[in-house]
């Protein structure tokens, strides 16, 4: 299987500018004005941008808040102020911006995107639409968040630019709309004060529930990690094998991602043990390459062991070398059998104490097809048989004597375009179970966890120190006692 180019990784990069939300909303309003005054720039006349002056306090408030889940219901709010203060509506700019969002969400994004790159079907806009009217994640296919936002940044510019082009100063101009703009600005901060309360709560101390390990009680961990594997949907499918190890392990059943549930953020959380606001990477749109904090990566060479992150481009923007990359441009439907042979030969070849894999036709599926659909139960269904034959293949080699297994998902999808990131229905909970001969059998744990536990276990596991910034508790509860004790 291929690795990820370099030009892969650049363009992914690019692609994350026009895929996430925040910065795809200048980039649009931006790009729909200059088409729109096409014939005023080819024939040298720039005035019309002048009136960004009178907009650029409104693109710093929509880029600051994402105005999550309900909260989008807000933002036609600040658009019929401004309609009813300044009787300006441009239907011709508003209709363009119409047509080109829905050209490139429906057909450049949800068609031709996604055929080229995992070989989705020419008509996949016959069922992307309706997806993208429901989707509500942090990206730019958030429908109901992206158009209002960008009809009233589009509004202002270009009722800012009109009044220049009649002669009005721009001063004063400015300083109503940029009024106007610091209204917008504690309406929202208002708004997200009282009303976006579903965030989860922050561990406030590093992890201290069990003493940092000396001694290892496992020689490997494999940690595999179905990419946006809703849980709900987990328990609908037919994978038995899955449902076998969890039955035979421990399994901990309220095991909260992290937000924004960006996968990113995700492993970045799962495999430092602590949050974006101290490993710094805050979607996956990744402005500063590598994480701010130490990863299980580098408390494992602290004491001479290693691991490898078998994963798609993207997670070399988090951990640099530590990933074997996988290239994300192949049919969806072999993505994950690829990914296992690559996984196997990793084992061969190096062996690393600590191998975490990343399958991501799941979620591939969730984003292209929708999550309440069939396609996406068979790619659960696909990968229980893959992962059976790679646990297989390694108890075949005797890597499993004193291995620990741990299966989890990084976040869930949401319904729409399998969204994730604001924690909507079908993100917050994941699975998570662990297997081996230190894991207590049978097991099952209700009490609420958190996916930034993951990192610190391992250490607990392989006898590493915790990582620098681990705030997630020892996942203690799963280690067999000594003696058999219960």
């Amino acid at each position: 299987m291929k690795q990820a180019s370099r030009f892969e990784k650049i363009a992914a990069r690019c692609w994350n500018l026009l895929n996430e939300g925040k910065p795809f909303t200048p980039i649009f309003v931006a790009g729909t004005m200059t088409i729109y005054h096409a014939a005023d720039w080819m024939g040298g006349s720039w005035g019309w941008m002048l009136g960004l002056a009178a907009a650029l306090p409104l693109f710093v408030i929509y880029y600051v808040y994402d105005y999550p889940l309900f909260l989008r219901n807000y933002l036609w709010i600040p658009y019929v102020v401004f309609l009813i203060v300044w009787s300006f509506a441009d239907a011709s700019l508003l209709l363009l911006a119409s047509g080109l969002y829905f050209f490139f969400t429906v057909f450049f994004w949800g068609t031709l995107y996604y055929h080229l790159r995992i070989g989705t079907s020419w008509w996949n806009f016959t069922r992307f639409w309706k997806l993208v009217l429901k989707n509500s994640d942090s990206t730019s296919g958030n429908a109901q968040e992206q158009l209002p936002k960008c009809f009233l940044l589009l509004s202002v510019w270009e009722y800012a630019s009109q009044q220049i082009d009649q002669g009005a100063a721009l001063a004063p101009l400015c300083g109503a709309l940029w009024l106007f703009a610091a209204g917008v600005w504690l309406f929202s901060w208002i708004l997200h004060r009282n009303l976006f309360d579903w965030q989860p709560e922050i561990i406030p101390t590093y992890t201290n529930n069990v003493p940092s390990p000396t001694v290892p009680i496992s020689d490997k961990v494999y940690v595999i990690v179905i990419d946006g594997m809703r849980k709900d949907r987990f328990e609908a499918a037919n994978a038995p094998f899955l449902k076998r190890l969890r039955a035979q392990g421990t399994e901990f059943a309220q095991m909260e991602t992290v937000y924004p549930a960006r996968t990113v953020v995700c492993f970045t959380s799962m495999l430092t043990g602590t949050y974006p606001f101290e490993h710094g990477i805050r979607s996956n749109m990744v402005w500063k390459l590598g994480a701010k904090v130490e990863t299980i990566f580098d408390s494992l060479r602290k004491i001479g062991k290693t691991g490898r992150l078998l994963g798609i481009a993207h997670l070399v923007d988090s951990f640099g070398d530590d990933v074997e990359t996988v290239t994300a441009v192949m049919p969806n439907d072999l993505a994950d059998r690829y990914i296992i042979e690559r996984a196997k030969r990793i084992v061969e070849e190096q062996n690393p104490d600590l191998l975490v894999v990343q399958l991501i036709a799941t979620d591939q599926t969730g984003h292209s097809r929708g999550v309440l659909y069939d396609e996406y139960i068979e790619k659960i269904e696909e990968a229980d048989a893959l992962i059976a034959e790679f646990v297989g293949w390694l108890e075949e080699r005797g890597e499993l004597e004193r291995a620990t297994l741990i299966v989890c998902a990084d976040h869930g999808q949401a319904d729409g375009i399998g969204g994730h990131g604001h924690l909507d229905e079908g993100e917050r909970y994941v699975p998570f179970f662990l297997y081996g001969p230190a894991i207590e059998a049978g097991k099952r744990v209700d009490e609420k966890k958190s996916l930034v536990s993951l990192a610190p276990t391992i250490a607990y596991l392989l006898g590493a120190p915790y990582p620098s910034h681990s705030r997630g508790p020892v996942l203690i509860e799963a280690m067999r006692k000594k003696g058999g004790e219960r």
